[in-house]
């Protein structure tokens, strides 16, 4: 199969003629441990996925932009000053009038781009470009917030090291595409982990602080992403209710996230919980231990225990937070059957979608050979697998 990147370039000469001036690029994440943390201003262990979004683009001398989704075969078109509300107006508020519009579904996002960047104070010019990407659409591996990335990319220019590229600031922008223009509560880890990675390293990202410490993974254990082939849509799943629960119990011990409590501060007495939302916040509160504790084992290369972890985590998401599926069960219990999985689980929001494996290096083949057929065997569905390197962050380069 051709790659994305050179589908955007293809697509750019058929569709717009010539070539385009800049090419920008985002990747999809995994996050190998640390589910539904974010959000309550916890910690998280992603990594960037080889897998990429990719956007060829040429400037325009007005403010429309035209974009061709090249994997659709759909192309929209808006105007920047439609999307904001005209200039100067500032960023509105949730659930105003300037929200999602009549259209393509996943034009969408880019308009939330330019809505967002130029509330940040961005100066914009449309675009005439292609969007194509290999980031799987709907697997829990970001496909979303790469899309995010790389059109702020092309709108930037040179990045990320150029003008216009403060990392957490356009983090910080592309979150509030999914939060307010989109209406996902999710936190900010993958629009974080897009354009701080560091190949070679997965990154433990404090999600209250945004601090980040690059880990490097073990040599001598490959990632291994695998896709149920199952899918879920974010705003019509349950999870806004799952934050709604972990905002419940916060505020019901007068803390400002799940981030300040312990398991002993919910196992002694306190206030009357709801039973269903005591289970989510024990979820978050060991998870939040379990994703710092991995990080220490990585960095020593203990992937036994990185393993370890990584199998309670599922257990935590399936039996406690319950945002697993029978899919991704079967899947995780295959995986870390194999001789060879030090670990496996979910990753994700869940109710479907992909599950993420550490695999010694040298049990690779052997590895997605056996894990392909017990799927199979167990469900009747095949599962697809990723082998991926820990890649870089979003950036554009110039043509």
């Amino acid at each position: 199969m051709i790659g994305a990147r050179s589908r955007a370039l293809a697509g750019f000469a058929l569709r717009f003629g010539g070539q385009p001036t800049l090419l920008a690029h985002a990747p999809g994440r995994v996050n190998l441990i640390g589910e539904h943390t974010d959000y309550n201003d916890g910690f998280v262990l992603p990594m960037a996925l080889e897998q990429t979004a990719w956007v060829a683009a040429r400037p325009r001398d007005d403010r429309v932009v035209r974009l061709l989704a090249q994997d659709l075969d759909s192309e929209g078109e808006f105007d920047i000053d439609d999307v904001v509300g005209g200039p100067g107006t500032g960023l509105p508020q949730t659930g105003s009038s300037a929200g999602p519009q009549p259209g393509p579904t996943w034009l969408e996002y880019p308009k939330g781009v330019a809505w967002s960047l130029t509330a940040a104070g961005h100066p914009l010019r449309g675009f005439d470009g292609v969007l194509a990407s290999d980031v799987p659409r709907g697997a829990g591996l970001s496909s979303s917030a790469a899309v995010e990335l790389a059109v702020a990319a092309a709108f930037l220019g040179p990045g990320p090291t150029g003008a216009g590229w403060d990392k957490r600031a356009i983090a910080e922008a592309m979150r509030r595409v999914e939060n307010d223009w989109v209406g996902v509560s999710s936190g900010i880890m993958d629009q974080l982990i897009g354009v701080v990675a560091v190949p070679g390293h997965a990154v433990l990202i404090d999600c209250r602080s945004l601090d980040l410490t690059p880990v490097r993974l073990p040599g001598g254990a490959s990632v291994v992403v695998l896709d149920t082939g199952t899918r879920r849509g974010l705003v019509d799943s349950a999870y806004n209710e799952r934050r709604a629960a972990c905002e419940r119990v916060a505020a019901a011990y007068g803390v400002r996230a799940l981030r300040d409590l312990t398991l002993a501060d919910l196992a002694a007495a306190g206030p009357a919980v709801d039973t269903v939302d005591l289970r989510r916040a024990t979820h978050v509160i060991a998870e939040n231990d379990r994703t710092v504790a991995a990080a220490g084992a990585l960095e020593r290369g203990d992937v036994v225990t990185m393993g370890r972890l990584m199998s309670a985590s599922h257990a935590s998401l399936r039996d406690l937070f319950e945002v697993s599926s029978p899919a991704l069960d079967a899947l995780v219990e295959v995986a870390a059957a194999v001789p060879g999985c030090f670990g496996a689980r979910m990753t994700g929001a869940g109710f479907g979608g992909c599950a993420v494996a550490l695999v010694d290096g040298g049990n690779v083949n052997g590895f997605l050979e056996a894990a392909a057929a017990g799927y199979r065997e167990s469900t009747g569905n095949v599962a697809n697998a990723y082998v991926s390197a820990a890649g870089p962050g979003a950036g554009s380069a110039a043509l």
